[in-house]
């Protein structure tokens, strides 16, 4: 499997956005950004109730991708050994 450069370097750099977080919570972009603020902050929100699984499965899938992208980089080196 061959992996350039680009491809390698935008699945490493890969982030979830604001949007993604507040789709996967099931609530606006705004509690999101609320919630992260500081708790002393006059708009702090608390978090969604069962945050915590769900960024644990945002987590294991993104950990799941860059799994994917090392073993395919280790691959591409193999291979690339193997044939001199």
């Amino acid at each position: 499997m061959k992996i350039d450069f680009k491809k390698a370097t935008d699945e490493l750099l890969a982030t979830f956005s604001h949007s993604e977080l507040a789709s996967a919570l099931g609530v606006s972009v705004p509690t999101v950004r609320q919630a992260r603020l500081e708790i002393a902050a006059k708009a702090h929100r608390s978090p969604p109730e069962g945050w915590e699984g769900k960024i644990r499965h945002l987590a294991e899938v993104r950990a799941e991708r860059l799994q994917r992208l090392a073993k395919g980089l280790q691959q591409a080196k193999k291979t690339k050994s193997e044939l001199g």
